[in-house]
């Protein structure tokens, strides 16, 4: 029985660690860019738009320039998002490619 209760409190110890680093996560800020660098968007953690930023010589484009340039640096905010919560829960898993959102049922 021992086994199995040392299971049970290593499985919180990572339940506990994961929390952390879903916090951690929650806290990073990452930037995309696009054109250039002629757009830079800024995404939270959770994936929240914290800011847009469009250079002068962009906003003499066109209106959908503009959005897809908007976009791309969403995107890629995104991705930078993605690598840095992967690198955050390698820290607690050890390497394992657990998603971002992974509960250990208790």
């Amino acid at each position: 029985m021992t086994n199995f209760s040392d299971m049970l409190s290593k499985a919180k110890a990572m339940q506990e660690k994961m929390r952390e680093a879903q916090d951690k996560i929650k806290s990073i800020e990452v930037q995309g860019m696009s054109g250039g660098n002629l757009v830079t968007v800024t995404l939270t953690g959770d994936y929240e738009l914290k800011s847009i930023l469009i250079s002068e010589s962009a906003k003499k484009e066109s209106q959908d320039i503009i959005n897809d340039l908007i976009i791309a640096a969403y995107n890629n905010a995104k991705e930078n998002l993605k690598k840095r919560s992967a690198e955050e829960l390698s820290k607690v898993t050890g390497g394992l490619n657990l998603p971002p959102d992974f509960k250990i049922p208790f």
